[in-house]
């Protein structure tokens, strides 16, 4: 890709971020189930349309600085599948009772409706789309407006895609490609949300 081009997109990018004040990074972990290659058939224990989330991490970037200026962790309990799955928790390094302890899909609703609040003019983003159309589908199970509904939604990957011309497998790929050093435990929601920060910032500084 030429200068050119690269100079193209990001200014595209900072025209689509000139309206807001903060960027929110958000990252989504979900009650999930898989089967192992060493394992016999086995039905799921949590079908694809039945995930839940069970952890939200939100990273609010100051657009005027490109300072990470806050952030919010919350684990969730799931309420159609309340025991998570062997797969989920090697996966996310998250247990059973980090689970049982939380507040509902509403409950934390409220929670991050409030810590939002102070960061207005605001909005959001997430590393490809799941995490949108898995905060509809978690409203839809609670009957409830979806967490962030309102607030434009913007995808990291197609930026960087775009600004690249590279489409790493992971998360954890494009942030060592970019040659950043890897924060936490990969498959946390928090700890993915500021690797995307991490990403924001790399592109637009």
């Amino acid at each position: 890709m030429s200068i050119e081009a690269k100079l193209l997109h990001l200014q595209s990018v900072q025209n689509l971020l000139a309206p807001y004040r903060y960027l929110y990074c958000v990252d989504l972990e979900a009650n999930c189930d898989e089967v192992g290659e060493s394992e016999p058939s086995r039905p799921l224990a949590v079908v694809p349309d039945q995930m839940e989330t069970i952890e939200i991490g939100l990273v609010v970037i100051d657009l005027e600085t490109l300072e990470v200026v806050d952030e919010f962790q919350r684990f969730v309990r799931p309420q159609i599948n309340p025991v998570l799955t062997d797969f989920c928790k090697q996966l996310t390094s998250i247990q059973q009772a980090d689970v049982e302890g939380a507040g509902t899909y509403v409950e934390v609703g409220l929670e991050l409706g409030a810590f939002i609040a102070r960061y207005a003019d605001a909005a959001w983003a997430s590393w490809g789309d799941y995490g949108v159309r898995q905060l509809e589908r978690d409203a839809g199970f609670a009957a409830c407006p979806s967490l962030l509904a309102g607030l434009q939604h913007f995808n990291v990957r197609k930026w960087h895609k775009g600004l690249y011309d590279d489409q790493p497998k992971s998360l954890k790929q494009t942030v060592e490609s970019l040659g950043l050093v890897w924060q936490g435990i990969y498959h946390r929601g928090i700890d993915d949300a500021r690797n995307m920060a991490s990403i924001v910032k790399e592109m637009l500084s």
